[in-house]
Parts: C-alpha cells; sequence; structure tokens
C-alpha cells in the first residue's frame, strides 16, 4: 500500500510557484510524529534530497540552489506537508517525493539527507518547468 500521496506539482514556466503538498492514507501515520522530507530526481540522474523538517519542526535545505526559494512545512491539524517552491527555474525539473520517518530528526551524512532513514514514501508528482 502507498502511505503517502503527493500533489500540486504541474507544468510551468521559469519564474513561476508551485506548492507540493503531501498527505498520509494510513490510518496512524502522522508527519507530526517524526521527520519528514522532499527529495526529487531528474531524468538520468541520481535522487537527491531537497528539503527536511524535524518532528520539533527545524528545517534543513540540502542544496544550495533551493536555499531562499524553496521552503518546507508542515501543518499538524491538517497532516499535510508542503514545498513551496518559488521563482522556479528548469533544473528544477524532476519527479518530486514525500518521504516520512519515526525518527525524532532529520538524518544526514556527507551534508545529505539519508534516504535509508525515511520508510514511508509516495509515488511522485511530476514538476516541470520550461525556459
Amino acid at each position: 500500500q502507498v502511505q503517502l500521496v503527493e500533489s500540486g506539482g504541474g507544468l510551468v514556466q521559469a519564474g513561476d510557484s508551485l506548492r507540493l503538498s503531501c498527505t498520509t492514507s494510513e490510518s496512524g501515520l502522522n508527519f507530526a510524529n517524526g521527520a519528514s522530507a522532499w527529495f526529487r530526481q531528474a531524468p538520468g540522474k541520481a535522487r537527491e534530497g531537497v528539503a527536511c523538517i524535524s518532528r520539533p519542526g527545524f528545517t534543513t535545505y540540502d542544496l544550495d540552489s533551493v536555499k531562499g526559494r524553496f521552503i518546507i512545512s508542515r501543518d499538524n491539524a491538517k497532516n499535510t506537508l508542503y514545498l513551496q517552491m518559488n521563482n522556479l527555474k528548469p533544473d528544477d525539473t524532476a519527479t518530486y517525493y514525500c518521504a516520512a520517518s519515526w525518527s525524532e530528526t532529520c538524518v544526514k551524512t556527507n551534508d545529505a539527507l539519508v534516504g535509508g532513514a525515511f520508510g514511508y514514501w509516495g509515488r511522485g508528482t511530476q514538476v516541470t518547468v520550461s525556459s
């Protein structure tokens, strides 16, 4: 079963904004119970971590290219994870995945989010940015 469901992707022009959302489909799985993150994977490229929010609410961003443009947030009342993406660039084109864990913190190694630390994933939502 798929525990997480992403939405909000689409085709936009460079400079536009999108807000991705992620909800849980499994009862008892709540973003407030652990760290949650967004990853992305472009065609022919490796998956990379984008942003993470810890259980207490601290946020981190793996990529210098998204710092100041992307914002990860969580609405505990709605049990929804968000990724606000502003001033989108063609290089942001990728499939974006949300992930959740039971960990208190955002697990990183060598300054990169550890995908294996997140046990729950969605199937992804496509973001395409044209120039």
